[in-house]
């Protein structure tokens, strides 16, 4: 990890020591500090929080919002909750796995594109919805899925 990086995850850390419930709030900022939660994290969350570093290693492990890995260039999530998967989500999930050639919580080989779940983007009588970044997609199709990755891999 960087000296820049880690000097600002120890910041992080100081800030919300002392916090209650502060592990959440704090994987959030470290996330935003690094695009994800570096392994290197773990042991001074731990240290800071007074947590065991498997305390710490299971709330991130469980919570789907967070990465071990830097995610891509763009992030694309697909809704899989139940009125969506009543929309066809689920297909399209199987679509979007096999035309980027990487499953979720996986980044696609250029880079691009990290695949990820979301259970409700808050559209759920226009699913199935995506979201790319912050902009959202109803009812997505395969075709129109394939149109929207071809416009999101040529603006970077």
């Amino acid at each position: 990890m960087p000296d820049a990086q880690q000097a600002a995850i120890e910041a992080a850390i100081a800030s919300h020591r002392g916090m209650p419930g502060a592990l959440l709030p704090l994987l959030h900022a470290i996330q935003d500090i690094a695009g994800c939660i570096p392994d290197g994290a773990v042991p001074l969350i731990a240290d800071g929080l007074n947590l065991s570093r498997a305390e710490v290693h299971g709330v991130i492990t469980y919570y789907h919002d967070f990465r071990q890995h830097p995610a891509g260039a763009r992030t694309v999530r697909i809704c899989r909750a139940e009125a969506c998967q009543a929309r066809g989500s689920e297909a399209l999930a199987t679509h979007a796995v096999n035309a980027l050639s990487c499953d979720f919580h996986e980044t696609t080989a250029d880079g691009q594109v990290t695949l990820e779940a979301a259970y409700c983007l808050g559209h759920c009588s226009v699913g199935p919805n995506i979201a790319i970044g912050e902009r959202q997609y109803a009812r997505v199709t395969p075709g129109r899925f394939d149109t929207l990755m071809a416009t999101t891999r040529g603006a970077s």
